[in-house]
């Protein structure tokens, strides 16, 4: 039996094949307990702190604030917006906790039965009773795991793009919202639901500790793909590469745009887009591109070569920095493209596998060829940053603990 065919118990006991063939992108999914004793990662005032924080991004959504309905303010905030808030019906929003808080970002290791190049990040909202964004529809796969108080979660069936919506606020909260009495639950901490893309829900809190977090994932448009492959190839094509019309038959009139010349130009961007490698490199690129682009410190000098492999050879360890996203696609004769932070190396497959794993990034991936000019370049780019010691020490302990 693969792992693939053993129940999780994060899926309400359903295997990886049952849940990708019957549940992803098809209906909702309630699992009680699918993290059993669960203490939430972050408080209700760490959230807040983040939520202060500069280069950090959060909402602030009222149901009736200061200049109307459903008000949505954004971050940073401070001690006085927090203390001008009544104790009902409001919700505080972070995106990408998991890039700033470890613990948070732990939490993206249990989803390993999907591809990780296809999360997202980690929101993470609180919300004293009554607190909701209202009833509306998500164009991605969702997780919602109660991290603490209660949520009520109610669900409206899928809806269509034309849905309409409540006019002049900043939310898309939808017009009507006909619930669906078997989709109506109470989420207690460790409880989670799954919610594919375009289902309308609304969730409201029930408790003044409410904390929901929201593991998204991404979805390009077929818009933003078309109009993102299209420049990746443009930058890529010849000046010769244009259109041309040898052997053209005489023009009916000199003013007509016929069909045959209709047909070249389609048949030029057709056979320039219809590139499977070219597609492949990038999808890549594009799905590993970081969030937040300013995350990534690049180094001020460059890292000699010689001084990270003496440092790994010494015992000190590299990390994938917060935020950074590694991706793989294997070539031909043992090589592979390891994609980075919308980048593509060109590399060894076994180093190009470990490097996208979670795996420690150690002295042991010198071994492999290019290992150390490949490392130096990401350590510089950002996407790679030195292992605290002190980190070292609690991962450690944590093993222990384990033990």
């Amino acid at each position: 039996m693969s792992a693939y065919d053993s129940p999780i118990a994060l899926l309400g006991g359903l295997t990886t094949h049952d849940f990708l063939r019957d549940v992803w992108q098809q209906k909702p999914l309630l699992i009680r307990g699918a993290f059993p004793d669960f203490e939430s990662p972050l408080s209700p005032d760490e959230l807040a702190g983040l939520a202060c924080e500069d280069n950090i991004e959060a909402r602030l959504v009222e149901e009736q604030g200061p200049d109307g309905p459903w008000q949505v303010s954004h971050g940073p905030f401070d001690d006085a917006t927090f203390a001008r808030l009544p104790e009902h019906d409001w919700s505080l929003l972070v995106q990408a906790v998991d890039h700033y808080v470890p613990d948070v970002a732990a939490l993206l290791e249990h989803f390993h039965f999907l591809p990780r190049w296809r999360l997202d990040d980690i929101m993470i909202s609180y919300a004293p009773p009554g607190g909701s964004v209202g009833p509306h529809v998500d164009q991605y796969d969702v997780f919602l795991l109660q991290a603490s108080g209660q949520r009520r979660w109610q669900l409206g069936g899928k809806v269509g793009d034309d849905a309409p919506i409540i006019a002049g606020i900043d939310l898309r909260i939808l017009e009507t919202f006909d619930i669906e009495p078997e989709h109506d639950w109470v989420l207690e901490p460790g409880d989670m639901l799954y919610l594919p893309p375009g289902w309308a829900h609304h969730g409201v809190s029930q408790s003044d500790d409410c904390m929901t977090i929201s593991v998204g994932f991404r979805a390009p448009s077929a818009d933003e793909a078309i109009t993102s492959f299209a420049d990746y190839l443009g930058e890529r094509q010849p000046a010769s590469h244009r259109y041309g019309d040898p052997g053209m038959a005489p023009p009916r009139d000199p003013g007509e745009l016929d069909d045959e010349a209709v047909q070249r130009m389609r048949s030029l961007i057709l056979d320039t887009l219809d590139d499977p490698a070219q597609l492949a490199q990038w999808f890549g690129r594009v799905m590993t591109q970081p969030k937040y682009v300013d995350q990534l410190v690049p180094s001020e000098t460059p890292t000699e070569v010689d001084d990270l492999v003496a440092a790994l050879q010494e015992g000190e360890q590299l990390e994938r920095s917060p935020g950074s996203r590694f991706a793989w696609r294997a070539l031909e004769n043992g090589l592979a493209t390891l994609f980075v932070d919308g980048d593509g190396h060109d590399c060894d497959l076994n180093l190009a596998r470990t490097l996208a794993s979670l795996d420690p990034v150690d002295a042991e991936l010198l071994s492999h060829p290019g290992a150390p000019q490949l490392l130096t370049q990401l350590l510089d780019a950002g996407s790679l940053t030195w292992l605290d010691e002190d980190d070292v020490d609690e991962e450690n302990d944590q093993d222990d603990d384990h033990e």
